[in-house]
């Protein structure tokens, strides 16, 4: 398809409904990458936590949460639909991010006095994950029934478009409200967008209708017992496992280089070096896909792992360069580039034809694993090797005077991933396919 056909389908081939869809998740990836740029910075000095206890709450419990419910979620979605889940989505979400922010204003203090600060932040940060869980299944769904065979890849294309922007504006705008406001005002503005959100979705979204040839929405019963019979695929979570590799390479972006960017590198606007990623993979997206079409699925995610693996080195090898920084958020992000077009592909081929849905629903998995164990990480890496931030004065870690080595451990959890992608490719896959 030419460019010009591109544009034209995009005005013509896609419904109202499929647009509004789309423009919600825009601006609700606006709120979480924004709150997400800030979110461990926010809940280790401004609520008092610390790096570890932080690393912990935001990303073993609030991502792992928010990435493996939509595998239950969807139930829930198929039940009551769309625009009854989107409501609830925005409407926790809003409350969640409000409480999450009253925890560093004087507004909420008797409530975190009564709970305790770590208490508090676990019970608000439960609550807005449970809400975020219906984000996913509804708006994918949405697309889903508001495309045809014709335009349902362009139509993702778009989806995947709109998320990555909303991943690169969202800490952008955090900057301005952080600096002028406060941080805890980050969380406000998220909430604030969210409550806009409901609003938006009451007012103008439809639900679509259900095609006639939809199999019954399954009970929670129904979905478990699936789940069961998913897990005893050892082949398949062999699979997912590895794949998690990725993805706790990835969320260090978010937990741990935060702090390195502000504290070693001097680079106060954090947010900005967070948004490398999500640009990168919206102008390298087009010849990245090309690229990767030439390799078999599980090559192309390999070079992937390999690739993000390198600019963990890269950017040890530099370590008071802002420039060689950014420049290995960028590499890091060709790699994600390079396979994350093939790794639906590769799961879906992986499934049982009569589960097809449950298999994709667990390819979330390897994002909720990677951030429970980054999460759990990056903690004690912030700590040991940068430290800690007590009233404004940095407390540098036993590991401060040699910082950039953090990112060795990072990588060679990539290189520990890639070697195992490639005996996975050596001897599982040639097994697979002599069935």
């Amino acid at each position: 398809m030419s460019v010009s056909d591109t544009l034209q389908a995009m005005r013509t081939g896609f419904s109202k409904n499929f647009w509004i869809a789309n423009t919600l998740e825009l601006f609700e990836r606006f709120a979480y990458y924004g709150s997400k740029a800030v979110l461990t910075v926010y809940v280790a000095e401004a609520v008092g936590l610390g790096p570890e206890s932080a690393g912990w709450l935001v990303g073993s419990v609030f991502n792992t949460l928010l990435y493996f419910l939509p595998i239950l979620a969807g139930t829930v979605v198929d039940r009551y639909g769309f625009k009854t889940s989107l409501s609830i989505c925005f409407t926790v979400f809003s409350l969640g991010y409000l409480l999450i922010g009253l925890a560093g204003l004087p507004a909420g203090q008797p409530m975190v006095e009564m709970l305790g600060a770590r208490n508090y932040m676990l019970v608000a940060l439960m609550i807005t994950a449970a809400g975020g869980s219906l984000i996913k299944p509804s708006i994918v769904g949405t697309v889903a029934r508001t495309t045809t065979a014709e335009t349902k890849s362009l139509g993702y294309s778009v989806y995947y478009m709109l998320v990555n922007i909303g991943g690169a504006i969202g800490p952008l705008l955090a900057v301005p409200v952080r600096e002028n406001l406060g941080i805890a005002y980050v969380l406000v503005m998220s909430s604030v967008v969210s409550l806009v959100l409901l609003l938006a979705t009451l007012l103008f979204f439809r639900e679509p209708p259900r095609p006639a040839e939809a199999p019954a929405a399954k009970s929670m019963g129904l979905v478990l017992g699936d789940m069961v019979k998913v897990f005893g695929d050892l082949r398949f979570m062999a699979f997912l496992v590895i794949f998690s590799g990725f993805w706790i390479m990835f969320w260090q972006i978010f937990y741990s280089l935060p702090f390195f960017v502000r504290d070693v590198l001097k680079f106060p606007r954090f947010e900005i070096i967070e948004t490398v990623d999500a640009w990168t993979i919206i102008l390298v997206t087009v010849p990245a896909t090309a690229l990767a079409k030439k390799l078999s699925p599980i090559r192309a995610m390999t070079l992937g792992f390999a690739l993000a693996s390198l600019s963990w080195f890269v950017m040890a090898m530099s370590p008071a360069v802002t420039a060689v920084t950014i420049a290995a958020i960028a590499l890091f992000a060709v790699g994600e580039a390079t396979q994350a077009p093939r790794y639906y592909e590769y799961v879906a081929d992986l499934a049982p034809k009569d589960q097809v849905g449950t298999y994709m629903g667990f390819a979330f998995l390897p994002v909720a694993i990677g951030t429970f164990v980054a999460g759990w990480i990056a903690g004690p890496l912030v700590t040991h090797y940068v430290g800690v931030t007590v009233d404004g004065v940095l407390q540098p870690g036993p590991g401060a005077d040699a910082p950039q080595e953090m990112w060795f451990v990072i990588g060679a959890i990539g290189v520990v991933a890639t070697t195992l992608m490639l005996l996975y490719d050596r001897f599982v896959t040639p097994r697979a396919a002599a069935k």
